[in-house]
């Protein structure tokens, strides 16, 4: 085995791992409060990623500049859906909230695809071709940034969570609802803010993917499915899992293509998934089945 490729691979790995946990941490965050799973996730981080496309285009401002207002504008994207969408189906039996958020996915692939086309789009950013030498393995420079941002984000939702009186009455919101009511917090609100905040993430993500793959309205499916995996792994509704998870498995995408093709990643995506599920199904990180 070539030691510098597995250097390579594994710095790899950890950079795009990083960025998976970012991915992860909305939908784990959306499911700890209100226990459903937004199907439409990986739908709203592509339209984060457009929405950061074309600020770099119009005004030429780049995409890890530009995260701040992309995570804006999906913050109210989720806060809409949550508030008219979500809050109403949250009593229906779990198939039946599948649904309707499958539909928003659709409606927003489609979206995006009648605004921008199914045209490939790959912006070259001033860092794009800056790379970094550790012994005899490249950084690139772009994955770097957009890894420590992710780490940075996620630090920061732990503490807002964990200091804040919002972050506090989210924690609560989703420990008890109904203790939470009778001491006057408004859950429907927080079940708002706590889905535009999940929302914000993804938006965030996207953004910070932009520099690194050509971006298309389909791309958001394989990161639905992704952020299941890592979330699944991590342990659903824990935050703290999905960094460990998203951490996890980048490594172990990157790591196999020293033994498989590296158009074979999903399929160690999914066994991952396949043996989590059956020898540990609440997670890495999880607590009670």
């Amino acid at each position: 085995m070539d030691s510098t490729l597995a250097l390579q691979l594994l710095i790899q790995g950890i950079l795009l791992g990083g960025l998976y946990g970012l991915i992860a941490l909305g939908l784990s965050l959306i499911f700890g409060v209100m226990g459903v799973i937004n199907f439409a996730h990986g739908q709203m981080m592509v339209i984060g990623m457009y929405i950061s496309y074309w600020i770099f285009v119009l005004l030429g401002v780049e995409p890890y500049l530009s995260l701040i207002i992309v995570s804006a504008a999906i913050f109210v994207l989720g806060y809409v859906i949550q508030s008219s969408v979500v809050n109403r189906i949250l009593d229906y039996p779990e198939a039946m909230q599948v649904l309707p958020l499958v539909a928003i996915g659709i409606i927003l692939e489609n979206t995006a695809l009648i605004l921008w086309g199914p045209d490939h789009r790959s912006p070259q950013t001033a860092l794009s071709l800056d790379t970094i030498w550790l012994g005899g393995a490249m950084i690139d420079v772009s994955r770097l940034i957009a890894f420590s941002m992710a780490i940075i984000i996620t630090l920061a939702i732990f503490i807002f969570l964990k200091k804040s009186n919002m972050g506090k009455r989210i924690r609560a919101a989703a420990d008890n609802r109904m203790a939470a009511t009778l001491v006057g917090i408004n859950v429907s609100r927080i079940n708002n803010f706590s889905f535009g905040l999940g929302a914000a993430t993804t938006g965030a993500a996207g953004a910070l993917l932009l520099p690194l793959m050509p971006l298309s309205p389909n791309l958001g499916h394989d990161f639905t499915l992704t952020a299941f995996i890592v979330v699944i792994l991590g342990g659903m509704g824990n935050l703290v899992g999905a960094l460990v998870g998203g951490l996890i498995l980048g490594v172990a995408e990157s790591m196999s293509t020293l033994f498989l093709p590296a158009t074979l990643k999903q399929v160690v995506s999914f066994g991952i998934l396949v043996i989590i599920m059956l020898f540990r199904p609440q997670g890495l990180l999880g607590g009670k089945k």
